[in-house]
């Protein structure tokens, strides 16, 4: 099940909330608030629709789901003993420091390399074995292996778990709450990736209140404008275009349009999911900052994916002495945090060299952030090599094949196609896509402008302002549900991660 069906939107999504909100509305009443409490009904309500949002997508999968988070929360409360133990050892023996890292962090190495395996198993075992007959040329057969949907985020949320543990920010907390943690819906299959030490404060803390609401359904409509007028739209149109079809207008309009959907896809999968959040009480951070205004590489990531970079940042970045570990090191962090962020996203060379390449700007824009050729190149320069760089090597998410990244990078340079071309670009680009594209350009780029963001803040502000804002997105969400009907087209990107 993915948010942008109907069967989500007009049966699972208001059923879901209905009996939420009768949950909610029971732990309010005095008679039965401790009852409601100790039962913890409004977390199992969550979790039992949560397990049948995922068991939907998948049946097989739910059963494994629920053994994972098992051995998760046993692993997480044999960090928590142990840390326990290690602290005591402190205190009452004099060889505190070596039994301290024995009873701590070996429970927390074995326990991360358990759940690691997983992900290694089911993405990578196969691009391995191909690599392994390269190298010695065995002929390996490949396994037929079918990954658990949404392997790659719940695994983060698995070792953000066990390592925010050992670091004493949060405790294990109860199995429900490391279960409702771990399958929370709107998270669980492409994200954001939460945070342990942030998602368990909110647990018992959380409120729900007419505002929260209100956001939350905004951010809701939001998102189901970006998914399914901009991202599916730009989709169809892509699907349609042969490679071997494409003039060289064509090709430099296919790099425009992807560099479209995969931001709209991704941010409005991400705004659909913070505003489901919020209408349970859940404060989810933002995702995306309006990456396509970044005038630099390093800048691009602190813009996109903001939950991915805050968890490398966290568990790969720090630990290994952050910029704090002198000039050198400093670089070697960046390069292996892009590395990993490559091989994160798939098992691949084509996510491999894309990995590199962002490591390499990112590294090259860290050694010269400061001289003064640098500081002096207008930021209009900066923002036009930023941008030729990230829509160039999008491709590398659009086509597996390094062959086929090759030919397009052959029909931007104008190498037209041997064959004669059936169609030209004005076949494929019709009016409705070039104004979508138009709306997609300036709603990814001006409307980050920081003025315009206040004036809208202090438009909104006002009732006039207020009621049509609310108005408008109630007329564009009724055309996202008419395009939803409509359509054909409306995989998530970021569901093959």
């Amino acid at each position: 099940m993915v948010f942008t069906t109907q069967i989500f939107l007009f049966v699972f999504f208001p059923m879901c909330l209905l009996t939420y909100f009768l949950a909610h509305k029971i732990s309010s009443i005095k008679k039965l608030r401790r009852l409601s409490e100790k039962l913890r009904i409004k977390e199992i309500v969550l979790i039992v629709f949560s397990l049948g949002f995922y068991m939907w997508s998948s049946f097989d999968n739910v059963w494994r789901l629920i053994f994972y988070i098992f051995i998760v929360y046993l692993l997480g409360l044999w960090i928590q003993t142990a840390k326990a133990k290690g602290s005591y050892i402190c205190v009452h023996q004099s060889e505190t420091t070596e039994k301290r890292v024995y009873f701590c962090l070996i429970p927390l190495v074995i326990s991360v390399s358990l759940i690691t395996f997983g992900l290694i198993y089911f993405n990578y075992s196969n691009f391995l074995i191909h690599c392994w007959n390269k190298l010695f040329g065995d002929s390996i057969g490949p396994k037929s292996l079918a990954a658990p949907i949404g392997i790659s985020f719940l695994t983060f949320s698995a070792i953000s778990y066990l390592t925010d543990i050992y670091r004493g920010h949060a405790t294990a907390g109860s199995l429900i709450d490391c279960t409702l943690y771990l399958s929370f819906f709107p998270k669980i299959i492409s994200g954001p990736i939460v945070l342990w030490k942030d998602f368990q404060g909110q647990i018992k803390t959380r409120s729900l209140s007419l505002n929260a609401n209100t956001d939350g359904l905004n951010r809701i409509m939001i998102g189901f404008a970006k998914k399914i007028i901009l991202a599916d739209s730009f989709g169809a149109c892509l699907a349609k275009i042969p490679l071997s079809g494409m003039d060289q207008i064509t090709a430099f309009g296919t790099l425009i349009l992807y560099t479209l959907q995969i931001y709209y896809d991704f941010s409005g999968y991400s705004d659909i999911a913070i505003g489901i959040a919020k209408l349970f009480g859940f404060e989810i951070k933002e995702n995306f900052n309006f990456p396509y205004r970044s005038t630099s590489i390093s800048e691009f990531w602190r813009r996109w994916h903001i939950s991915l970079g805050t968890w490398f940042r966290e568990y790969v970045y720090f630990p290994l002495g952050g910029s704090r570990a002198g000039h050198r090191k400093t670089l070697r962090n960046l390069a292996v945090v892009f590395a990993l962020t490559g091989i994160w996203h798939g098992a691949g060379w084509n996510y491999l060299l894309w990995g590199f390449i962002n490591g390499a700007f990112a590294v090259i824009e860290r050694v010269i952030q400061k001289k003064r050729c640098y500081v002096k190149t207008p930021k209009a320069v900066k923002y036009a090599v930023t941008m030729i760089v990230v829509m160039l090597f999008w491709q590398l998410f659009r086509f597996q094949d390094l062959a086929d990244v090759v030919t397009v990078f052959g029909l931007l340079l104008g190498r037209a196609p041997a064959n004669n071309l059936p169609y030209t670009w004005q076949y494929y680009f019709d009016t409705q896509i070039i104004l979508f594209a138009m709306i997609g350009i300036l709603g990814s780029t001006l409307l980050g402008s920081p003025k315009l963001i206040a004036w809208y803040q202090k438009f909104a502000a006002t009732k006039i302002g207020y009621c049509i804002q609310e108005l408008t997105l109630l007329a564009v969400f009724a055309v996202a549900i008419l395009f939803m009907i409509n359509s054909t087209y409306s995989p998530f990107i970021y569901f093959q991660y």
